[in-house]
Formats: C-alpha cells, structure tokens, sequence
C-alpha cells in the first residue's frame, strides 16, 4: 500500500493589512489593505521553502477584504475551501492570511463549525507589505512552522511568534506588532527559529471527523440568510431604547458586553429580559478583556460560558442555525 505524503500545505489568502500597501514605505497606518496577492506574499519568505521543502505549497485567493469588512459570505467561502484540503489526505495542515481586526471571530468561527483535526493557523500583519519592515513575512513563516509541527491541531491564531486558541485570541492593541493576546488563559505556545515550543494545549477544543465538518458546512450553506444577532454593551446610564429597537427590527439574538462579571443597567436588564420573553435569544458576556462571567443561580439571563461577545455572537449564530458549535451558550 502506497503511503501518501502529508506534508503539503495549503496557504488561503484573505487579504488584510499582511497584503496592504501604501503611498510611502515609512507609511504604517495610511495604507490600503487587501492589495497584494497571496501568490506575491509568499515570494516575500524567502526562507519558506528550507522550512517546506519544493512541491509542497499550495496557494488559494479567497477574498481579498480588510478584514473590518469581513461578512457570512466570506466566511462561507472559507469554511468550504477549509474543508474541501482537511479531506485531503496529502494536506498535513493549512495556513490562512488575513487581516486583524476580525481575526479572532474568523477563528472561532471555523473552530467551530471545523473543529478539525489538522491545524489550520490564522496569520496578519500589523504593517502593510510594503513597510520599511514588514512583519508578514515573519509571521507567515512562523503559521506554516506551527502547521508542519505534529503537535498541532484545531484552529489557532499565530503573530509575532506566539501562538493563540481561537477560543481565547483576542486583539488587544491597535499599532504595536504583538498585539493579540489570550487573556489570562495565556498563549499555547511560541514560535522560535523555527520550532515550535508549546506551554500547553487547548483542552477545551473538541475535534470532529471530516464526514461531521462536511454536516456542519452543509447547513451553512443551505442557510440563507443567516440569523441576525446583534451586540448591545452595558455602561453607566444605559437604557433598553436600543434592544426595544431591535426586537421591532426583527433580531433574532442578542449578546450583552456586560461590565464586570456581566453586570448590566437596570433599564438594560428589564429590556433584555422583555426580549427572551418575546422569543429572541440573549446572552451575557462581559466587556472585560481578561477572565469570565461566573454564573449563579438567579441570573435571568444566561452567559457566554467564557466567550468574549464578539464570539459569544458566532456562537450565538451558529445555535440559531441548530449546529452544535465547540462550546455552547
């Protein structure tokens, strides 16, 4: 019996600031992002193919988005294209290019309608292509170390050589070049010259089959349009105007950023509450950037079970889309 070799490697472009250029080279914040093909980005490693070796690189353009713009069709798309190479037996693992700002739902997103087997590592830039020093190619390098290595598996975010579970990355600074953290939950590992040292592994991820990724795929694609859920945050003053709103306007979901440990307004609370009782479903996550909602017997509303409101929100979507996601709300 022939053995097949799992080595190849597929890297899906998505745009981003990591394919942004601009005006002038010493220009890091004036740039336009979602310029450069994933085909050009990856001539810029120059030391990618000691780490891959020749033949064992493929390429695909999703999109080519700033990653603020990313939607459900796009996200789609990329499922589909992610599920189409895990079936592939020659695929050790894949490699996706995109922006930032939006990098962490992406993530939890494909954690967890994927929940694969192999890696798939989500990469950026914090710098557009075209910098005086692009940080990109760097971080490439180091996504496609991550996805060689045979510890690796699920979906996890790599920048500036730390590695990140989708279900905690998070972006936490808006210029320096690490700028994406995992909370107090801390990161799975680091990526140095070319090895990967892990300091642990995500033990809250769960891994399906590639026949139950397809399953999950397959109702995504069916499901148009996608449920509709919206973010509603807690500060001091806040009314219900806007969730009254919302049920009027037909939402289906909603996720409170609550202060604290969930703590929300009273005038908040009562207008979340009167939406449950008219059949939307609400959820309640904290605005803190470290630690989680801890629950107790009373809480009229329920919570995040850890998950930060934007990814709350995915996994919110997916419910209402009766898919089983990686942790449920």
């Amino acid at each position: 019996m022939v053995q097949l070799d799992n080595s190849k490697i597929v890297i899906l472009g998505t745009g981003g600031t990591i394919a942004g250029t601009a005006a002038q080279a010493g220009d890091n914040i004036g740039y336009r992002a979602a310029q450069v093909g994933v085909d050009q980005l990856i001539r810029s490693v120059a030391s990618l193919s000691s780490v891959l070796g020749e033949g064992n690189l493929v390429t695909e353009q999703v999109a080519q988005v700033d990653s603020k713009d990313m939607g459900f069709a796009i996200w789609r798309e990329l499922a589909l294209r992610c599920a189409h190479w895990l079936a592939d037996r020659t695929v050790k693992g894949i490699v996706i290019t995109h922006g930032t700002d939006t990098l962490e739902e992406t993530a939890w997103f494909l954690q967890s309608v994927l929940q694969p087997g192999k890696p798939v590592v989500l990469t950026c830039a914090m710098r557009p292509a075209t910098a005086l020093a692009p940080d990109g190619p760097q971080n490439i390098l180091d996504a496609v170390t991550v996805a060689l290595d045979p510890l690796a598996m699920g979906v996890v975010a790599v920048c500036a050589g730390v590695v990140h579970s989708a279900r905690d990355v998070q972006k936490d600074h808006p210029y320096r070049l690490d700028a994406f953290s995992s909370g107090d939950a801390g990161p799975l590992g680091f990526v140095e010259e070319n090895a990967v040292r892990w300091v642990k592994f995500d033990e809250k991820a769960t891994y399906l089959s590639v026949d139950s990724s397809f399953f999950a795929i397959e109702s995504i694609v069916d499901s148009m349009p996608w449920p509709r859920v919206e973010i509603v945050m807690n500060y001091a003053g806040a009314s219900g105007a806007m969730v009254d709103m919302l049920v009027r306007d037909g939402v289906q979901g909603l996720v409170a950023a609550g202060t604290g440990n969930g703590s929300l307004h009273q005038d908040l609370e009562a207008a979340l509450i009167r939406a449950q009782m008219a059949g939307v479903k609400v959820v309640r996550a904290s605005r803190c950037a470290k630690g989680r909602v801890l629950s107790h017997s009373g809480d009229r509303i329920a919570d995040s079970h850890g998950l930060s409101p934007v990814k709350a929100r995915v996994t919110l979507m997916l419910a209402l889309l009766g898919l089983q996601a990686a942790s449920p709300v």
